[in-house]
This record gives C-alpha cells, sequence and structure tokens, in this order.
C-alpha cells in the first residue's frame, strides 16, 4: 500500500539532508511532508523560510488541531510534542522530554504510525542520540516504509545506527537514494 504521508526525523547533522531531499523531490509528490527536528527552544528560527526556498512545497510551522492536508510541508514547534489525532489533525503537547528532546521523534513516529498504520513513511537521518529509534521500529512493525540514512554518510550515525540495532527491517540508504526512493514510491 503507498503511503500517505511522509515524516522526516533528524537532530545534529540532519539539516543539509533534508535541505537535499527536500530540494529534489519531485513536484508531482503530493502527500504531506512532517519535519520532525531536534531545534533550540525560545530562539528565533529562519528554519521555515530556508526550507520554502528549497522546496516547491508549501512551508509552515504546526498549529495546534490544524488539519493535515496535501502539498504542505510541516515543522514541528520547538519544544512541543507532536502528535497526530484520529480526524487527522495535528495535536501539541508540552509533557516532559523524552530521549531528553521535545519534540521528541520517538514520540511522533509512534503517535502517526498508531493512527495512520501501514499509510505511514517514516525517515530517520542523521543525529547524535538514539531518538526515533524505537518509534521507527513501531512504523515497520505497523507495515509502515521505513528508511534510516546510511550510516557511512550521516554527520552524526548515532540516530540510524540506533533504529538499525533494534530493527533489521529498515532500509538504510544515502541522500541520494532516499530522494529516488521517494520519487519512485510517490509519483
Amino acid at each position: 500500500m503507498k503511503p500517505e504521508l511522509i515524516v522526516i526525523g533528524g537532530s545534529a547533522g540532519a539539516f543539509d539532508a533534508i535541505l537535499s531531499i527536500l530540494n529534489h523531490l519531485d513536484k508531482s509528490i503530493n502527500v504531506p511532508i512532517v519535519i520532525v527536528l531536534h531545534r533550540l527552544k525560545n530562539t528565533n528560527s529562519s528554519f521555515e523560510d530556508i526550507l520554502q526556498r528549497n522546496t516547491h512545497y508549501s512551508v509552515k510551522e504546526i498549529e495546534d488541531k490544524e488539519k493535515i492536508e496535501k502539498g504542505f510541508i510541516y515543522t514541528a514547534p520547538a519544544d512541543y510534542h507532536l502528535l497526530l489525532e484520529e480526524d487527522l489533525c495535528f495535536s501539541l503537547d508540552v509533557s516532559e522530554t523524552v530521549n531528553f528532546s521535545r519534540p521528541s521523534i520517538d514520540v511522533t513516529f509512534e503517535s502517526f504510525s498508531n493512527i495512520l498504520k501501514e499509510k505511514c513513511c517514516g525517515i530517520l537521518l542523521s543525529g547524535s542520540n538514539h531518538d526515533g529509534a524505537n518509534g521507527l521500529k513501531i512504523i515497520a512493525q505497523n507495515n509502515g516504509t521505513t528508511i534510516i540514512q546510511d550510516c557511512d554518510e550521516a554527520e552524526f550515525a548515532i540516530m540510524p545506527k540506533a533504529a538499525k540495532n533494534i530493527c533489521n527491517q529498515h532500509q538504510e540508504l544515502n541522500t541520494t537514494n532516499i530522494i529516488n526512493t521517494l520519487n519512485n514510491e510517490f509519483c
């Protein structure tokens, strides 16, 4: 079954990979893309502006109770966990950090997978902690599509290695092959 949503998670070293992926996606891909990137709280960021300059999609930071729409790239706001509700609206949560992170990639992957099941595609990129590994395993267990960045390519391989160590079902791809896979899968 073709996934209906792509969730990309990353931390240290993931920003350039995200830009490359978004800049090279085929214009005919119309599924929503959600990005959960560890970033500092209480600082103004030009993250969405930079993403907007590198993609043909409309980019916006998620607002609580916002309904998911096709053709958008959504970013998780700093210092909020991002969840998905049954009516396909986003939910923001300020509960305790998970893996020292808020937003936690694990929390988002698990929440989205529990709602979307096999219609969820999770991608875990570079990072310097284990956040995202358990959530990506849940996506795989729900028969969703799971991809980790090639550990030799990732600037900080701790995150993709953690995912690889707890589940051997993920595709391990370099950035070019992630782009090719998405363009083939969603066009």
